[in-house]
């Protein structure tokens, strides 16, 4: 039994009590609405209602109640305690708030019990209820406020908010907690007059940052409907927004970069790839202008293992886009073995990655934006490192197509134009000479006395001999200029802008030069050297490039039949050639 023991009030009479006792029957006891006992002086159940026969046991095993029983009868003092006995019907225990009353002349207590079994369960579910609604309010958000009608906190939960302290919070104004004033459309969930649900806001932290939480109010008001405040909860899902920005951010890259590859990879002709790849990831990112540079292959992987100066050569470009001195620390850069570069020169800001293929280093694509526009952004970063993996199999593309077109187009011995390629490009060149009225002139040349030279001394000697020929005719012409080996001891150069005069003085040095090919000659007596036939195109006349190569050709096979080793000048056109 447990039990707590209190004095009753002074008004009880003693000597009442005992009378009332004296004349109750056993209905009357029977008819309390709660456990009666009438203990004699020796602790002995005198009388009991049918409530009391779970007290009756519980009093007659409890020598320490019985005592307090018996002190109360002798001194005639009323006294209450509380006792937990099983319930009549089974159902659990009961909680009985007991008072003793001392009978006549201290002959007995009479026990009344009153049953505080439902309050005590009311009001530990109350105290369950408040600290089950305590820790869900804590668990599903990270601070409960409460704001008063002019929006001052009157109330913040204890662990404070996005760094604040709750108590440095309180009397504060809750608008200067938002990041920015809201929409004029948008009431703050602080100062509401109607309920919010999931409500987000930008709030900054005690540290400046700005954290979205997402809110739900519900709006005070007073007995007679005035507005008092609002009160609600808050959770911050900063955390979440980052997350959704960042797998968005993550989405649109490679939007972007599938979108990208797509328009590579769509691309017919290899020579417009990079030209297609500029443009399309300058489209993609805002504000900018693309460069992509490929490397020499000659100047590629010199002693030091990267590039030598000068190794990068402009592909492709697109936007707008800065000079070369901007460019060149971008470029050193990479000469010297890094993978991605960000500067600033000038007004402008650049961002650059390098390309490859197979982990060697094949170009680099550079983006341009004005230093007054925007900085760049991680994810263009991002972006423009992902482009150049793609980028670098697509140089790497083109500089083989490159390679096999250079092979179709050159001798394989002496890397000059083959014949086909020589007539191509004459064929190019030749309207262009006509619309602008420009002097040219075609020399063709042929080696004398060429198969002496295989035959006494062997085809790599005289492969030698046509290298060092290529060597000679290189030496008299500028970068405009064709040079071609046009099969055999055979070959043609096109003098770009070269009249008669220019075309003589050029014959004159090159069978000067020639002296040197004596020492391949297979005999003495039939030495090396050279026949040179000129046709000079005078834009004046109505000459066709089939006439004027037929007259080099002619010009060329005359000096043969005269003697060799020398040069001779076709008559102009519509003139029939000397014998």
């Amino acid at each position: 039994m447990t039990r707590k023991t209190l004095p009753l009030s002074s008004n009880f009479s003693t000597s009442n009590f005992s009378a009332v006792v004296a004349s109750l029957s056993g209905p009357a006891l029977d008819t309390f609405p709660g456990p009666v006992l009438l203990l004699g002086v020796d602790g002995a159940v005198v009388a009991a209602n049918a409530w009391a026969t779970g007290l009756a046991a519980e009093i007659q095993d409890n020598a320490e109640f019985l005592a307090v029983a018996r002190l109360a009868a002798r001194e005639n003092t009323t006294t209450r305690h509380q006792a937990e006995i099983p319930a009549p019907d089974g159902g659990g225990m009961m909680l009985l708030d007991l008072v003793l009353l001392p009978t006549h002349e201290g002959q007995g207590v009479l026990i009344l019990g009153h049953d505080k079994t439902l309050e005590a369960n009311l009001r530990t579910a109350l105290v369950d209820s408040r600290q089950r609604y305590k820790d869900l309010v804590e668990i599903s958000s990270d601070f409960v406020w409460e704001c008063d009608a002019e929006g001052k906190f009157v109330f913040v939960s204890g662990k404070g908010v996005l760094g604040y302290q709750a108590e440095g919070l309180i009397g504060g104004d809750s608008r200067s907690f938002l990041a920015e004033p809201l929409e004029p459309d948008r009431v703050s969930p602080f100062q509401t007059h109607v309920p919010v649900e999931q409500m987000e806001l930008w709030l900054r932290r005690a540290d400046g940052h700005l954290a979205c939480v997402v809110t739900a109010a519900t709006p005070l008001f007073g007995a007679d409907g005035s507005w008092l405040g609002a009160r609600g909860i808050c959770r911050d899902i900063t955390g979440e927004r980052e997350r959704e920005a960042v797998m968005a951010n993550a989405r649109n890259r490679d939007r972007l970069l599938s979108r990208i590859v797509r328009v590579i990879n769509g691309e017919i002709e290899p020579e417009n790839v990079l030209a297609t790849a500029a443009i399309a990831l300058t489209r993609s990112v805002p504000e900018s202008g693309c460069q992509i540079f490929r490397l020499d292959p000659q100047r590629q992987g010199g002693t030091s293992g990267y590039p030598s100066d000068n190794a990068f050569f402009n592909a492709a470009h697109a936007g707008n886009i800065g000079g070369d001195a901007a460019v060149q620390p971008v470029l050193v850069s990479f000469q010297a073995g890094g993978a991605q570069v960000e500067i600033t020169a000038g007004e402008w800001q650049i961002l650059a990655a390098a390309t490859r293929f197979e982990r060697v280093m094949n170009g680099c694509v550079c983006l341009w934006r004005r230093t007054d526009h925007a900085r760049w952004l991680d994810d263009e970063r991002i972006l423009v490192a992902a482009i150049a993996d793609h980028l670098g199999l697509a140089i790497a593309k083109v500089a083989k197509h490159a390679m096999i077109l250079n092979l179709s187009r050159t001798d394989g011995l002496t890397g000059l134009l083959n014949r086909r390629a020589f007539m191509e490009d004459l064929k190019h060149h030749y309207p262009r000479f006509r619309r602008e009225q420009k002097p040219a002139a075609l020399m063709y040349v042929d080696l004398d006395n060429f198969k002496l030279v295989n035959d006494s001394h062997g085809h790599l000697r005289g492969d030698e001999a046509l290298i060092r020929v290529k060597d000679l005719l290189v030496g008299v012409t500028r970068a405009t200029d064709l040079v071609a080996r046009l099969g055999g001891d055979e070959f043609a150069l096109w003098l770009d802008g070269a009249d008669a005069s220019v075309a003589q003085e050029r014959a004159r040095v090159l069978l000067e030069r020639g002296a040197v090919l004596r020492d391949y000659s297979g005999s003495d007596d039939r030495p090396l050297q050279m026949s040179i036939g000129i046709a000079a195109y005078d834009p004046s006349q109505p000459e066709s490039l089939e006439e004027l190569v037929a007259r080099a050709d002619a010009a060329m096979y005359a000096v043969k039949r005269t003697g060799k080793g020398q040069f001779q000048i076709a008559p102009p056109a519509q003139t029939p050639l000397a014998s």
